[in-house]
C-alpha cells in the first residue's frame, strides 16, 4: 500500500487523473474490457440522482465509449442476487479488474461495504448504514425519506481481486478513516483497512486527510513523492503507445 500525499484536493485529483490516463493507455482496453463498478440503489435510471444518470452526465457522454461497453449493475432487476452473480461472472469473463478506482466514507467503507462487512464478500445487496444515508441526504434536498436504504455493491473480496487499486481520500472528515487504513490493523469495521493486504494499492490523499496520522508517517510518505511522480510523468498517449506496440511486433531484420 502506497499513500501519496498531495498538498490539496486539486493536486490530488490532478495526480490521480494523470495516473489513470497512463494506466489506461498502457493497458490498452478494448470492446468487452470496460467496466463501471456501479452501485445503484433502485432509483429509476433517469432519476437525476441515480448512478446511471451520474455516470452518463459526468463521464460517459464526454468520452468515446459505446453504451454496450459500459457495465453497471441494474438496481431494478427482478432478481437482485442473480444480477449480482451475473456481474461477478462478467468481471471474470473480461479477465478480472485491472484497475479499481474508488473512494471511502468517513467511516472507512469502500463502495457500499459498510462497517462490519466481510472482507471476502462478493457483489451483493447491502443495507446502508445510517451514516451513509445521512451523507447522501444532501442529494435529496435533505429529505431522509427519499434516500435509498439499500444498494447493490461489489464486495471487498471483489475489489481485493483487482490487480491494482486506487483509493482517493481527501478532506479532514476522512482523516480518522485514513488513520485506520494505514496505522491501525486490518478490521472489518473499517473495510478500507483490507487494502493493507493488497499487493498493489495506492491511496491518493490531500494534506487535510492526514491530520490523524503520525508526523513521521506523513514525512516518510511525502518523501517518496519524487518517486511516485515518475508514474505520471511523462503523460502517455494512445497514438504513441500504439506505435510502440506496432514497432515491437515487427520481425527482426538486419
Amino acid at each position: 500500500m502506497k499513500p501519496l500525499i498531495l498538498e490539496n484536493y486539486s493536486q490530488a485529483s490532478e495526480w490521480a487523473a494523470k495516473y489513470i490516463r497512463n494506466r489506461i493507455v498502457q493497458f490498452g482496453p478494448g470492446p468487452g474490457r470496460f467496466f463501471t463498478l456501479g452501485l445503484p440503489t433502485g432509483l429509476p435510471r433517469d432519476h437525476p440522482e441515480s448512478y446511471h444518470s451520474f455516470m452518463w452526465n459526468n463521464f460517459f457522454k464526454h468520452i468515446d465509449i459505446s453504451p454496450e461497453n459500459v457495465h453497471i449493475l441494474d438496481g431494478n432487476a427482478p432478481d437482485l442476487q442473480a444480477e449480482c452473480d451475473a456481474f461477478e461472472e462478467k468481471i471474470k469473463a473480461a479477465g478480472g479488474i485491472e484497475l479499481f478506482v474508488g473512494g471511502i466514507g468517513p467511516d472507512g467503507h469502500i463502495a457500499f461495504n459498510e462497517p462490519g462487512s466481510s472482507l471476502v464478500s462478493r457483489t451483493r445487496v447491502k443495507t446502508l448504514a445510517m451514516d451513509t444515508i445521512l451523507a447522501n441526504a444532501r442529494f435529496f434536498d435533505g429529505d431522509l425519506s427519499k434516500v435509498p436504504t439499500m444498494a447493490l455493491t461489489v464486495g471487498v473480496g471483489t475489489v481485493m481481486d483487482a490487480r491494482e487499486v486506487m483509493i482517493l481520500i481527501t478532506g479532514a472528515h476522512k482523516a480518522f478513516a485514513l488513520y485506520k487504513a494505514i496505522e491501525d490493523g486490518v478490521n472489518h469495521m473499517w473495510t478500507v483497512s483490507a487494502f493493507q493486504q493488497h499487493p498493489n494499492t495506492v491511496f491518493v490523499c490531500d494534506e487535510d486527510a492526514t491530520l490523524e496520522l503520525k508526523v513521521k508517517t506523513v514525512k516518510y510518505f511525502k518523501g517518496l513523492m519524487l518517486v511516485h511522480n515518475k508514474l505520471v510523468e511523462p503523460l502517455y498517449s494512445m497514438k504513441e503507445m500504439g506505435a510502440e506496440r506496432s514497432q515491437s511486433k515487427k520481425p527482426y531484420s538486419d
